[in-house]
Formats: C-alpha cells, structure tokens, sequence
C-alpha cells in the first residue's frame, strides 16, 4: 500500500455475527459472541494516495474500501469469507476478499452496505452480516474560472467574480498583492462559499500590475491560483482635464469678443457745440443703436483760405 499524507483514521463497522447453534464448546471460534472490524476508505489521485477519514469521497477518483478484521488472536484465521459490495448506486460487487475497487462518477449522499458471510466449520452454518454505512460524495475542486474583465481602473470600487467548479461548502482565502510582490507578513481573508461563485469588492489605490491569490479547498480537495491584474488610470480624471481647458478658453474668446464688440460712449466735453454736427445713427455687432456726430472740416480746425473770409476790404 502506498505511503499515506494523512494520518490513519478508521471508520469502524461492529460485526455481530451469532453463532446459533451449541451453547457449551470448546472451540474458540463458537465462544465467540461478536466480530468487530473497520473499514478504510482510500483514494487515489496520480502519485497521491489519500485516507479519507471524514466518510467523504472525491467523486470520479479511483476508490478503494478496505474491510479489516479485529482478530488479534487470530481465532478466524481457517474461516473462509465472502463479501457483497452494494455501492448504493446499483452497482454490487462480490468477492472473496476483504476489498472492493470502484468509483462513484456523480456526486450526491449514497449508502453503502457490506454483507459479510463466514464459514467457522464445516459442520456449522453459514453465519452472515449485514451491515451499512453513510457516504457522502462531493465534486473535488480543479478549475476557477474569473468572469469579467482583467483590467480595471485606480480609485473605482471594483466588482470580481470568479467560478469555482466543485462541491460546496468551499473555503476561500484570497488577498491582493500590489506590483505582484510577495508579504509573508500579510494575510488572507477568509470566505466560506455555499454555491459555486466568489463575489470580490475592491478598491484598487495605485495603477500597474496586481496579483489576487486564491487558496480554496473543500472536504475532498484544495486549489491555490494566482490571477494578475492590471489597473490604468481613471478615465474620467482625463476627461475633466479636457473640459476644463476647454471651459478656460471659451471664456477667453467670449471676453475678447465683448471687448471687440461693445459700444463706444462719449462725454459732452468731447462733443463741441457747432450748429454743423450731422447725427448718424448706426448699428453695432450686438443689433444695438449707436449715435455718431459728424463735424464738416470746418468745425475741426481747418481755415478757409483769405479771399474767402467775409469782412471789410480796403482799397489802395
């Protein structure tokens, strides 16, 4: 048999097999009352060989049931034995020997019974047993599966989902390791999962690569994996930037607009008192009414030539 991980735990299984006929004897095997023995449950995965002693198999994995008898006086050691396997999926299995080879292929709760029958001598009956146990089969866990994206962006409650195929309960350990770099000093969250999908919320604080390591392990099996993770940075930071240049120079070209645009207004000073000044009256770039004074080239400075100005002429 090969070497064991665990330590030998035994599920044990009283025989009561009464002898019914003589009530005095010398013979050891009739003062006998009662057979005591165990069964073993082990299963083989590869290299491995693992005793579960829990009464939990691994569904789909090679399993081997072993009947040991308690005969430490060696008292049944000329008795011949036949044993019936009845898996409790349909199958049964008979044999001379104190073990039975099979696999359960889906999981679920089964019942397995053992009927024992033994020869003492040739001159007694048969003497039969039956006898019963509990199994309960569970999926063993060999694959997760992350559903959703593998980028994500910094300072954003981030949602994770993962699948995790096997039979719950399932214990979960998990933790995120910024830039992918191991700490012995930090540890894992523990989650224990009643389905099959792990639901993560986490808030990631610096962009670059990141690692999420998962332990995880059920009654039968256990799985560790690491996923990596890549977090950019927010988008919404580089959008606000845009707009607010863009704000900044809309205001800008309104301002230069308002200045180029708006009316000139002048005070009386600079509007001389002349009978000549022509009104015009025009339109600026807003539709709005502006009054100009025209002045003839008189009314700004300029004279009339000599000839022309009117006064008393004196003749030689």
């Amino acid at each position: 048999m090969c070497a064991f991980r665990k330590h030998v735990a035994w599920i044990s299984v009283l025989l009561l097999l009464v002898h019914p006929g003589v009530a005095e004897t010398s013979d050891p095997l009739t003062d006998l009352e009662n057979i005591a023995g165990k069964l073993v449950f082990y299963q083989i995965e590869g290299n491995d060989t693992f005793v579960r002693d829990t009464g939990e198999l691994a569904s789909d994995v090679p399993t081997e049931t072993m009947f040991e008898l308690f005969d430490p006086h060696k008292n049944f050691s000329t008795a011949k034995f036949a044993y019936t396997w009845d898996l409790g999926n349909g199958e049964v299995i008979q044999g001379t020997e104190p073990v039975v080879r099979y696999h359960y292929s889906v999981s679920g709760n089964y019942t397995l019974r053992l009927k024992v029958g033994m020869n003492v001598t040739k001159y007694a009956p048969p003497i039969t047993g039956v006898y019963s146990t509990d199994v309960r089969v569970l999926d063993a866990i060999k694959h997760i599966e992350m559903m959703g994206p593998s980028d994500y962006e910094v300072s954003q409650n981030t949602s994770l989902a993962f699948h995790v195929d096997g039979s719950p309960p399932i214990w979960v350990c998990w933790r995120f390791l910024p830039k992918c770099v191991p700490d012995m000093t930090r540890g894992c969250t523990l989650t224990v999962l009643y389905e099959n999908t792990l639901r993560l919320n986490h808030t990631f604080t610096s962009v670059g690569f990141h690692c999420l390591d998962i332990s995880v392990h059920n009654d039968v099996s256990k799985l560790e994996t690491s996923f990596s993770l890549y977090v950019r940075r927010n988008n919404n930071a580089h959008t606000f930037f845009v707009l607010s240049c863009a704000a900044i120079l809309v205001a800008t070209f309104s301002f230069i607009t308002v200045i180029a645009c708006r009316p000139r207004y002048y005070s009386r000073s600079q509007i001389p008192d002349s009978s000549n000044a022509i009104f015009t009256k025009n339109q600026d770039c807003d539709g709005q009414s502006s009054i100009f004074f025209n002045f003839p080239n008189v009314e700004r400075g300029e004279k009339e030539p000599l000839l022309l100005q009117h006064g008393t002429q004196y003749s030689s």
